[in-house]
């Protein structure tokens, strides 16, 4: 599989970028790159797009484009399913729900023109507002400029792209460059649906320093970033004045096991909030507090869960836990696993690497604070384990790091449901639930060092647009 470069009017740098699987290292594809000649002709055909309002695409032509585009990835869908599942290594039941979700996200946008509507302003309501109407209508805001993550290749593209194109506003993509084969694949998809050359240009670089160059352009008006904290503010604080953006990054997902927590209806999902994708999520179920009365059976519970999975090709119907993104990745999980084991956590179950990229479920029971696996996101598939007597204390550590994503907590009582989401610092509290639970027309986001802003379809659809006011004054309308 090959991919040219999508940017009209450019030519290709030297280098093309090879895709191999994190599984078995084999070659999945390739993707020719631009240099920076070919970033400034992204930016100048998108600018240039959206200079034109001849050129603007009405609601009618949108909402057709992404009808058609949700029909040819259900028609494509297990072409869409392996390339993803060859690139990005989730296993294939888990990128076949992936892929669910983001002919539904498609479809979100479509509900979301549809319903899309301005306000009117009060007037004539005083001597000062006489004779006048006002009322406001959204308009697209402009160029978009996205960079996104590896670890959801089809569904992550959805969300950044898909409401550039409900809302009309020209973007350019630049996918994870360990998988940048589903969003070319996806984007094709919306040229084959209808969407004109230039509206939609997919990117891989010779250079990561061209990216961030490209951030810096002032015309670029909104900016969406999924990954890293270190780039993500780094490049906010690089952006030009007046460019609106959200930032998504990581976590380490606190969950708090009150004393009369359902064990039984718990342990399935704390291990799947957990271990899902290899922990490679932003909101995975790392630091697990549990009342003390309860702390050997949740933890024994735990090592079942992780013992009963099976971790190996993704591309099998049978497979839980497929492979982590690059060979250094297990390096560094291993690393702090066993760095947290010399300073004082017990290795419930796990704790081996399997191969380059493999990695087992591992549980730690009570690891320091001052721990790698205790203060910072893992990224992998660990679930350390704290036991506790106070559920004050308890929220106290929960809230102890510099993140605030998604927390959860396990109970059966209504006031200490409530005392959990009062107290816990997060955006989102989910209540006997994992943290990993996420649909997409929910807003989704980080606070403090985890992000800059909310995610989720609608909420980027509505900060991909302007409301702007319209103001009429006219004696017919009197006072």
């Amino acid at each position: 599989m090959h991919y040219p470069i999508k940017v009209p009017g450019a030519n290709a740098s030297e280098k093309v970028l090879t895709v191999t699987s994190p599984f078995n290292g084999a070659t999945v594809g390739t993707v020719e790159t631009i240099h920076a000649a070919g970033a400034e002709q992204a930016l100048r055909n998108a600018a240039t797009l959206f200079a034109n309002k001849d050129k603007w695409l009405s609601a009618t032509q949108r909402i057709e484009i992404l009808k058609r585009t949700a029909q040819l990835m259900r028609e494509r869908f297990d072409l869409l399913v392996n390339i993803a599942v060859q690139e990005g290594g989730k296993p294939l039941l888990d990128t076949q729900v992936e892929m669910n979700r983001a002919i539904d996200g498609v479809l979100n946008c479509v509900e979301l023109i549809r319903n899309e509507h301005g306000t009117e302003i009060p007037m004539r309501i005083n001597p000062a507002s006489a004779n006048r109407l006002a009322f406001t209508h959204k308009f697209p805001r402009g160029v978009v400029l996205a960079f996104s993550a590896f670890n959801h290749p089809i569904n992550l593209i959805v969300h950044q792209v898909a409401p550039a194109v409900a809302t009309g506003c020209p973007v350019i993509i630049k996918p994870a460059s360990d998988t940048p084969l589903s969003a070319f694949a996806f984007c094709e998809l919306l040229e084959e649906a209808g969407l004109p050359a230039g509206w939609v240009q997919p990117i891989a670089v010779e250079d990561i320093s061209i990216a961030s160059k490209m951030a810096e352009d002032e015309r670029i008006s909104f900016f969406s970033f999924i990954g890293s904290g270190r780039v993500g503010w780094m490049l906010k604080s690089r952006l030009a004045p007046g460019v609106h953006c959200t930032l998504e990054h990581g976590g380490a997902a606190p969950v708090i096991v009150a004393d009369d927590a359902d064990v039984s209806d718990m342990l399935p999902l704390l291990a799947k909030g957990g271990f899902y994708h290899a922990g490679q999520v932003c909101v995975s179920v790392q630091r697990v507090y549990v009342h003390e009365s309860l702390f050997d059976v949740v933890a024994q519970g735990l090592v079942e869960q992780a013992q009963s999975m099976k971790v190996g090709d993704p591309a099998k119907q049978d497979t839980d836990i497929g492979p982590l993104i690059r060979p250094a990745e297990v390096d560094r999980i291993e690393s702090w696993v066993d760095e947290a084991i010399k300073e004082s956590a017990v290795l419930a179950t796990g704790g081996k690497r399997l191969g380059d990229t493999l990695y087992e479920p591992t549980v730690l029971l009570n690891p320091a604070k001052t721990s790698k696996v205790s203060q910072q996101e893992i990224f992998g598939p660990v679930i350390c384990v704290y036991s506790y007597s106070d559920m004050d204390e308890a929220i106290q550590q929960a809230n102890a790091l510099p993140f605030s994503f998604q927390a959860a907590i396990f109970t059966k009582n209504i006031d200490k449901a409530l005392i959990g989401w009062q107290n816990l610092e997060a955006t989102a509290v989910m209540i006997n639930d994992h943290t990993a639970f996420r649909v997409d027309w929910m807003p989704f986001g980080g606070e403090k060092h985890s992000g800059y802003g909310m995610g989720g379809i609608p909420y980027t659809y509505r900060d991909m647009q302007i409301e702007k006011m319209a103001v009429i004054r006219s004696e017919v309308l009197g006072l």
